[in-house]
């Protein structure tokens, strides 16, 4: 019942929109994060196959329950048999040729197999429930993709500004030199550093841009769109405490972790799999009947029968046993598979708990090193126009301040990824 309330939360999250599920971009539209995660939990194939597969658990969880009720069948048969001429005490005999017909319904009603059809429909459940926990776990990759490339795409978007602003401050360092020159103030040399300095912030700003299209590329791949028209994204690049600390992290990954809940189901499989290979040594009862009409020769005579059938296996080459012996070694399986993903947990919220913290102590020390990098730069520049300073501590000022501020970004980015990465880890989203 677990497995099926959290299958129930997943459906809740994509259901309403299942009525566009042929959503596409618009030209133009802004996105916001919310979006992109619907659009991805809609369209991403991968999402497909996970729902796919619970499915066919679904399916094979209604088969086992099918040896609950009884199995009716209708047999219609029609034979020819000739016998061919033959000679008895000297008396030879011509051949016959006569037909026989049958037809019929039948019925038989599994009445007690000791536990057989049950632990075979907790299995199917079990394995249902695995299914559902794996398609939860499956949404929870693809929303963390969706966030990484998301926020990616904002850190390149906010890189390009960066370097625009770059190629701005260059080429008003380039007409200041122009101008000192013209007055004699200033050696050639200023131009030409000025003119090469500039020439350097437009390579970076060609690269910028090219790193926002593959951010891009990036983010449509991670919705499951491969193609789609021009559109921009609601830039959510900020930050703020998250109060939280690694034992609530560690509790609620045990309790909500879906790969924890699917091999836990996966165990409790297994452990019926042994009660069922141990129904191997029962017997079993079962009732038939029919009723039906045979003969060589219309009208046909009717018939019916009713009866009881108890198989009871006496031996079997130890194949029971054997079978028994299996499902121990693949529960012990499980039970460290169990363990292996529990540790694997708590090292995930505990990498996920540590990288988010670095980042929230980062990111004022960034921010003071932006204002720091501007308060310099403004110095320097300020000299610069007075005729005091040189074009190289220009140069040198200016690439510290651009590169305070992609350090800045880059500290934002890395917070929002460890806020997605610590969400995910406690099967959060």
């Amino acid at each position: 019942m677990k497995g099926l309330g959290c299958f129930i939360l997943i459906l809740l999250s994509v259901i309403p929109f299942e009525g566009y599920a042929e959503e596409v971009i618009k030209k133009g539209d802004l996105l916001n994060l919310d979006r992109c995660i619907r659009i991805a939990l809609e369209r991403h194939p991968d999402i497909t196959a996970a729902k796919s597969t619970a499915d066919a658990g679904w399916s094979r969880m209604k088969q086992a329950q099918s040896s609950y009720y009884p199995q009716i069948g209708w047999v219609s048969d029609v034979s020819r048999t000739s016998v061919g001429p033959r000679t008895s005490f000297g008396f030879r005999t011509s051949s016959v040729t006569y037909n026989s017909y049958s037809t019929g319904v039948n019925l038989s009603q599994n009445i007690f197999d000791f536990g057989k059809t049950a632990a075979q429909v907790k299995i199917q459940r079990m394995d249902y429930e695995a299914s559902l926990s794996d398609l939860e776990t499956t949404s929870d990759q693809i929303t963390f993709n969706v966030k990484q490339a998301y926020f990616g795409l904002l850190q390149a978007k906010r890189n390009r500004d960066v370097a625009a602003e770059a190629v701005k401050q260059f080429e008003l360092h380039l007409e200041q030199a122009k101008g000192f020159f013209e007055v004699g103030t200033h050696p050639k040399y200023d131009v030409t550093k000025a003119q090469v300095d500039l020439s350097n912030a437009k390579l970076s700003l060609i690269k910028a841009e090219n790193a926002v299209r593959i951010a891009l590329a990036s983010l449509n791949y991670a919705m499951g769109v491969t193609e789609s028209p021009e559109y921009d994204v609601e830039d959510s690049l900020s930050s703020e405490k998250y109060p939280l600390s690694f034992e609530e992290a560690l509790s609620r990954a045990y309790q909500n972790r879906p790969d924890l809940r699917s091999v836990v189901a996966k165990r409790q499989a297994a452990e019926a799999s042994i009660s069922l290979a141990k129904r191997g040594f029962f017997p079993l009862l079962s009732g038939t009947a029919g009723y039906d009409f045979a003969g060589n020769r219309f009208p046909l005579a009717r018939g019916w029968n009713v009866g009881l059938t108890l198989s009871v296996p006496v031996f079997n080459g130890f194949l029971t046993t054997y079978q028994v012996e299996e499902s121990r070694f693949s529960l012990s399986i499980l039970r460290a598979n169990e363990e292996s993903v529990r540790q694997a947990v708590y090292l995930n919220v505990q990498e996920a708990y540590l990288s988010l913290k670095e980042a929230e102590d980062l990111i004022p020390v960034a921010e003071l090193t932006v204002q720091q990098a501007q308060e310099n730069f403004e110095i320097v520049n300020g000299t610069y126009l007075e005729g005091l300073g040189n074009p190289i501590q220009v140069t040198d000022a200016n690439v510290t301040l651009s590169n305070a501020k992609v350090s800045y970004i880059e500290a934002l980015y890395a917070y929002k990824i460890a806020r997605a990465a610590i969400e995910k880890a406690m099967g959060l989203r």
